[in-house]
């Protein structure tokens, strides 16, 4: 898929270079992982208090890292380079396990994909109505247009998808970073000199951390990450993917905790509890409160390229698990069902069913996300620290204090959206 002129010699994997093509995987899994959740991020991690934001701006990059991470180690382990997230499953753990993994993997991503479908008619609906004064457009032709225009980036192949998703995080990057420093001049520190309550602290953490782990969750795209980085760098994969991750996690932590920390300084706690209540975007109170035409043009902007730039990471992983599904129950035989064709199949019922989903604009789609949230902490975070215990191909990380870090994070995260589900 790549060039591989750049990879270094088999002697020397800890000098592996830093390529244009290494700092496009690291664009697309950010923009993976900044999805429409960051904006409402601030809100949900600032209204416990400036100080427990603080601690947890401090843990979630290594939580971030390490657990991508390991999971990326998980599928790089197979010798297979074109092994996925369910081949290696299923390589490891048996037919069984790899079905129910599979079957898992496809209904925790999947009602994401079809939440960005009715995000993206949402937010350009709103934006053509209420800033470029154009009159309602129908929601059917609307969402059609849209959802066919990202599926045919994603249909144009990986290479394309990897140059487009470059293309939309720069100006996303670059956006957050003005609209942080715009908010400066508003800045109230009361909220500093605010000493939160130890329990009350704990019990904010707590139930923020799942808020914090899906709203820096790149998971969905790591699968097809690490397939790539077997395909190009072969027996380094680990090496270089390891680096692209810790990449991708501090650009993560830097630019969305900057914006997070601004927002949240630029409103009181009252201000922001009164967000929650409306079940506002952070840019869309904060263009209330200050009747800001500036940030009332931008929010629309972030949030279309952020919901474009995670549809495609969110999209890849949908398509691996339904792919997975059918080729390990319905159609396993690939001469009567070629590939090209399934993946046709695959892309066509994709297509159909989340502009199904746009057209009908139902309000549940935040619980089934909710609902995904615990099968994606386990994947991410409990999966492979338990592979690594169990898989002799894994044993060389075995041992190290940072499985035992992912191990507790992944069960607090578990436990606090389980907590906030009952």
């Amino acid at each position: 898929m790549a060039n591989t002129d750049h990879i270094s010699s088999p002697a020397a994997p800890a000098r592996l270079g830093w390529s244009k093509y290494d700092n496009t995987w690291m664009l697309s899994l950010f923009g993976t992982a900044v999805g429409a959740g960051i904006l409402f991020l601030p809100i949900n991690a600032g209204i416990g208090g400036f100080w427990p934001l603080v601690f947890m701006a401090i843990i979630i990059g290594p939580m971030t890292y390490l657990s991508h991470r390991a999971l990326a180690r998980f599928v790089c382990s197979s010798k297979n380079p074109n092994a996925d997230i369910t081949d290696v499953v299923v390589e490891y753990f048996g037919d069984g396990a790899g079905r129910a993994i599979t079957l898992l993997y496809f209904l925790a991503i999947y009602p994401i994909v079809l939440i960005y479908g009715v995000g993206i008619t949402n937010t350009v609906g709103s934006f053509l109505e209420n800033q470029m004064g154009v009159g309602p457009v129908p929601r059917w032709l609307l969402s059609g247009v849209l959802i066919a225009g990202m599926m045919l980036v994603m249909l144009a192949g990986q290479r394309v998808m990897l140059v487009v998703t470059e293309f939309l995080v720069y100006p996303l990057v670059g956006i957050l970073i003005f609209l942080s420093l715009y908010l400066v001049p508003q800045w109230n520190l009361a909220a500093v000199k605010e000493v939160t309550p130890l329990g009350t602290a704990l019990k904010s953490i707590w139930l923020t951390i799942p808020v914090l782990v899906f709203s820096f969750n790149h998971s969905p795209a790591i699968s097809q990450f690490a397939c790539a980085m077997k395909r190009d760098y072969g027996d380094h994969a680990s090496v270089k993917a390891d680096q692209i991750l810790r990449n991708t996690s501090m650009m993560l932590v830097g630019f969305v905790m900057l914006f997070v920390f601004s927002c949240v300084l630029a409103l009181t706690p009252e201000q922001l509890a009164d967000a929650k209540a409306l079940n506002l975007p952070i840019l869309s109170y904060l263009a209330n409160v200050n009747d800001s035409p500036f940030i009332s043009y931008f929010g629309p902007l972030v949030a279309f390229v952020a919901i474009v730039s995670s549809f495609f990471g969110h999209y890849l992983g949908a398509a691996e698990g339904m792919r997975g599904i059918l080729r390990g129950t319905v159609i396993p035989d690939q001469v009567s069902m070629p590939d090209k064709r399934l993946n046709i199949l695959i892309a066509a019922f994709m297509f159909l069913t989340i502009w199904g989903v746009a057209i009908l604009n139902p309000s549940i789609l935040g619980m089934i996300e909710t609902l995904g949230g615990p099968v994606i902490a386990a994947i991410l975070y409990l999966m492979p620290m338990y592979a690594i215990h169990r898989v002799p191909a894994l044993a060389q990380y075995r041992g190290k204090l940072s499985n035992v870090f992912v191990t507790i994070a992944g069960l607090v995260a578990m436990s606090g959206i389980l907590y906030g589900l009952f």
